[in-house]
């Protein structure tokens, strides 16, 4: 329940933001949360099979790839906000 609160809190304070932006900038924003928000499931996914694996090398590479997939989500909410501040 706290997840969901979190998430529509969030998403409340990204459309005020967003008011102040052009409409591409925005749209560039808000697509790249919606692809990071994918990739840090599919991460998340990863991990959940890396504790329910009982081969640990397996598991270490599922924790391993889940990592780089959460940092490749970050990078690409850094690359969005990047490009929409050079759209203003």
């Amino acid at each position: 329940m706290k997840k969901i609160a979190f998430v529509l809190a969030a998403a409340g304070l990204m459309s005020v933001a967003a008011c102040s932006k052009s409409p591409e900038a925005a749209a560039v924003e808000n697509n790249a949360d919606m692809m990071a928000d994918n990739m840090e499931m599919a991460a998340d996914n990863m991990d959940a099979m890396a504790d329910n694996s009982s081969n640990s090398m397996a598991a270490g590479a599922l924790e391993n790839a889940a990592d780089n997939m959460n940092s490749a989500a970050d990078n690409v909410r850094d690359a969005a906000d990047e490009k929409a501040d050079n759209m203003q």
